[in-house]
């Protein structure tokens, strides 16, 4: 059985993940899969994905706003620059994830990504390598055709732990690539997935 449902309020088949709320289905139509080229915003999100790690999507976005207001809008110089005094002040700050770990790895991935940036003109640059500088697009019938790695996640993981980055498994990998339409997996049927590319 494939799993596309039918949104009653404008008649558009979508993805069946999306269906939790207003929020989930205005992210799905308007940002996930869309391919993103704006350095800012790749890093926004490889921050966000890395928070995601142990919890689901939707939890991070509900708390996206509080992420931008607490992580200054996530300007990866001033994070870089983030001391024991940031990282408590972040601690107890309930409008964002208060584990210390990504916390800490926020700020170190800020550091290497504005190290890759500066080395290959723009992270934009290498980040896309892994899928050729082209998106991915994946045939998705149900849900035994989504796939939550794929030998393009496992080298983009791999890249980054080399580089230094944290809480950058496969899974994680993968699911940023979506999110910045490195890959293309929306359900057949979903009304997105000829206009994603």
């Amino acid at each position: 059985m494939v799993k596309v449902s039918f949104d009653p309020q404008d008649g558009k088949k979508r993805c069946e993940w999306c269906l939790k709320d207003e929020l989930y289905v205005k992210y799905h139509d308007e940002e996930w899969g869309i391919p993103v080229h704006e350095d800012a915003i790749l890093f926004e999100t490889l921050i966000l994905e890395t928070f995601q790690a142990g919890l689901s999507w939707h939890t991070i976005l509900k708390k996206r706003e509080g992420f931008r207001l607490a992580f200054d809008n996530f300007d990866a110089k001033r994070i870089a620059g983030y001391g024991e005094n940031e990282i408590e002040i972040l601690l107890s700050n309930p409008g964002i994830i208060r584990h210390r770990g990504k916390i800490e790895a926020t700020i170190n991935n800020a550091k290497q990504y504005l190290r890759l940036k500066a080395e290959n003109g723009t992270f934009d640059k290498y980040i896309w390598q892994f899928t050729d500088y082209k998106t991915l697009e994946i045939n998705v019938e149900s849900w035994a055709d989504v796939q939550t790695t794929t030998r393009q996640s496992d080298a983009m993981s791999k890249s980054l732990k080399k580089e230094g980055f944290k809480f950058v498994g496969s899974t994680i990998c993968m699911a940023y690539m979506e999110a910045v339409g490195m890959v293309s997996d929306h359900f057949h049927d979903c009304w997105r997935v000829r206009t994603s590319l």
